[in-house]
């Protein structure tokens, strides 16, 4: 059992992160399909031991990797290959992980199952945005379950919701970020992360695996460095001293958590670039 769980953890990648509710958890989805929960509040305690940053609980959520996680008030909610299933919080935290529903987004052939990369929660609308394989940006009504569908020109990676504005990123194949406006489906601004020599790892590629958003800062990477940007003059301002492209980023108060693209760990660092810990499945 020790060197199966050596190999599953030398092979293992974290695709999705996600912050429960109350901000005393964390959701890390990976490979094989497996989500884990950690205690953020046992792990940033003063008096954390190695065992804090183990995770509460882990189950098995698709048959596929966790391509993307995202909280609501009450659930939480991860996509896999053509699939959007959601949990409860409550019974995860007792560790009883069954499912509450699954949802399955429409695509143009029944042979086609795209992974879903993104996943991104808007309140206002009460409705859920999916991004992925097929190109496409779906909203999925929360309610009623129903799907509809805006154009997409590129592959698309990621996804972040602007809090105080009708407008969302999302990050591509192409090493763009672009700002979408929700009212009208036009493109607003469009930011070649990959052309700025601070970030720019051509090595590595110019696609953009991961993005969050606090309203005026971004932060994304892939290809080029993850970076934390000021949006408004769309410049960047920390590079953070990571050498392998990341896959996934969220921001939690005045921290970036981040993970890799071949790595089982969640990096913590504060948004000047300081490493603070690491969590490890």
């Amino acid at each position: 059992m020790e060197v199966q769980r050596a190999l599953e953890r030398l092979h293992m990648t974290i695709f999705s992160q996600s912050v429960s509710p109350c901000g005393k958890f964390l959701a890390a989805g990976n490979n094989y399909g497996q989500i884990a929960i950690f205690s953020l509040s046992a792990a940033l305690s003063s008096e954390a031991k190695e065992e804090s940053k183990k995770p509460l609980v882990t189950f098995v959520a698709h048959d596929g990797p966790v391509y993307s996680l995202v909280s609501t008030d009450r659930h939480l909610l991860s996509a896999g290959d053509g699939e959007v299933k959601a949990w409860l919080w409550g019974e995860i935290i007792k560790k009883g992980c069954k499912e509450v529903w699954s949802r399955h987004p429409p695509y143009r052939s029944s042979l086609e199952v795209p992974e879903i990369n993104a996943l991104l929660l808007n309140p206002k609308e009460n409705s859920l945005l999916l991004a992925g394989g097929d190109c496409q940006l779906h909203t999925m009504d929360l309610e009623t379950g129903s799907f509809t569908l805006r154009g997409h020109t590129d592959y698309i990676h990621c996804l972040a919701l602007r809090e105080r504005s009708p407008e969302v990123l999302s990050g591509g194949e192409d090493g763009t970020v672009r700002l979408w406006d929700l009212r009208t489906g036009e493109e607003v601004q469009t930011i070649e992360v990959y052309r700025h020599e601070e970030c720019a790892r051509p090595q590595n590629g110019k696609w953009i695996g991961c993005l969050a958003t606090d309203s005026d800062w971004m932060v994304c990477g892939g290809g080029p460095a993850l970076t934390l940007w000021h949006l408004r003059s769309a410049t960047p301002t920390t590079v953070f001293p990571l050498r392998a492209p990341q896959k996934h980023v969220t921001f939690y108060q005045d921290l970036v958590l981040t993970a890799a693209g071949n790595s089982c760990r969640v990096d913590v660092f504060t948004n000047l670039g300081y490493r603070a810990f690491s969590l490890s499945f």
